[in-house]
């Protein structure tokens, strides 16, 4: 099956190279123009949008979250796809109420450059993960770690994308996003039609685990729902692909994108939750899946996980080269600074796979924690229209949301235990809620005594 699955993996790396336009200047590089200027039309921007955030350890960890959690650990994770519909309405907002070309435009608007700088430094971290994440997913399914075939199969992956992601950009990045979703839709139709025909995929297994308010599952579920309101405004990928188009196509490219994206996750991790439902005592999850449905199903299993971690790496890279270059201005935005940026980035994402961490869900906690320091800036500044708000306000919930994401890593590594012995998704849980609220409250407090200055100041005078 190893053979198949490199064959596979080369057969699609190739092709993927051999459909990626080189681009010619900055526009298609890192605004995915196409060489005549024109922007992505609906069908494009949508299936880009859905197998970008559809990535190799969103599959993953759908599947492992079923697995352990059942139905309610999936429906967690599918859970914070709703971030494509909070992020249509933060695009809507940034874009066509405030009238801003990117989200640095609008922070340093209200914040100053502290503004930027906070919010650069989330998303240069959330790239560096997900290119880690991506890049570790593909070891995993080829080896153990510090093996022959995982050190190769990470190393030529990373290259490899690297190589037609360095071609184009932006641009190659969603030519490859359709034709990668087209074939991940097909090999997801095809699973689960040879799941069905073993006759595992049945009600009694998808609720092998009955619903409780205070077990992980239900509880990521409230996680979810708590952090998908600043989510996809630190995601630089969704950021991205909602200022190329026109409105009406960039909107109707998000709500589609929330559905697609909640049914694949929903089917891909339902394996994950049939494995659960089969598993022997201390078996994991892909040796149960094997067991249960066999060879093909499984190779289509692998490939599908190495097809979606190949779409989201190259976007990845495109945002991150954006970023260093046109958001920071770090360096100049040009074709070859931005295949610069590109190549760094993937060395990052290397260093993390061989340092040895594993912990796949654990980067999107730290970073959907941190991330939540952009809720009361989307509820007060973006929505509620507010420009009064003061930088210390901005900069506490900026600080206090590292800190939350730094607690739950510890705790949830089982380095610190000041939260006590509970569940690490209770901990996650009360963390986000901490985060959100003493966020929000310093945002109306600095609001109020934003009200109150002139009246101290025409009282002294």
């Amino acid at each position: 099956m190893e053979i198949t699955l490199i064959i596979a993996v080369a057969t699609v790396a190739i092709f993927s190279v051999f459909i990626s336009p080189k681009a010619k200047d900055s526009g298609a590089f890192f605004k995915g123009l196409s060489p005549e200027g024109k922007a992505p039309g609906l069908l494009l921007l949508t299936f880009s949008q859905v197998t970008t955030w559809i990535f190799a350890r969103s599959l993953l960890n759908a599947a492992i979250l079923g697995f352990y959690y059942g139905v309610w650990g999936t429906l967690a994770y599918a859970a914070y796809y709703l971030s494509f519909l909070t992020g249509a309405k933060i695009i809507d907002s940034v874009r066509f109420q405030h009238g801003f070309d990117s989200i640095q435009a609008f922070l340093i608007d209200r914040f100053g450059r502290w503004g930027t700088r906070c919010y650069n430094f989330v998303i240069g971290v959330r790239l560096v993960s997900e290119v880690f994440a991506n890049i570790l997913v593909i070891g995993i399914l080829f080896g153990v770690a510090g093996g022959t075939a995982y050190t190769t199969a990470v190393a030529l992956f990373a290259v490899v994308t690297l190589v037609y992601s360095m071609l184009g950009g932006l641009h190659a990045s969603l030519r490859t996003d359709l034709f990668q979703m087209l074939l991940f839709l097909l090999l997801l139709g095809a699973l689960t039609v040879l799941v069905l025909a073993t006759g595992q995929l049945t009600s009694a297994a998808i609720m092998f685990k009955s619903f409780a308010i205070n077990d992980p599952g239900p509880i990521l579920i409230l996680v979810a729902l708590l952090q998908i309101w600043s989510y996809p405004m630190h995601d630089p990928v969704m950021m991205d692909r909602g200022f190329i188009a026109d409105r009406e196509t960039t909107r109707k490219s998000f709500y589609h994108a929330a559905w697609i994206s909640f049914v694949c996750i929903m089917l891909f991790g339902s394996f994950g939750i049939i494995a659960g439902a089969n598993a022997i005592d201390g078996e994991v999850m892909n040796a149960t899946l094997m067991r249960i449905l066999g060879e093909t199903p499984m190779l289509l299993f692998n490939i599908t996980l190495v097809i979606s971690a190949m779409s989201t790496l190259d976007s990845t890279l495109s945002s991150a080269s954006k970023l260093v270059a046109v958001d920071m201005r770090w360096i100049e935005p040009s074709v070859v600074n931005g295949r610069i940026t590109m190549a760094v980035f993937v060395l990052l994402g290397l260093l993390l796979v061989f340092s040895g961490n594993q912990d796949l869900f654990s980067a999107v906690a730290v970073s959907g924690t941190a991330s939540m320091y952009l809720a009361p800036v989307v509820f007060f500044s973006l929505w509620g229209r507010r420009t009064d708000i003061p930088l210390w306000s901005y900069l506490s919930c900026f600080f206090i949301s590292l800190a939350g994401a730094a607690l739950y890593f510890t705790e949830s590594a089982g380095h610190t235990q000041f939260l006590g012995e509970s569940h690490k998704y209770t901990k996650l849980l009360g963390i986000s809620i901490s985060v959100l609220l003493s966020g929000c409250l310093l945002f109306w407090v600095g609001m109020l005594s934003q009200k109150h200055q002139p009246a101290l100041r025409e009282t002294a005078i």
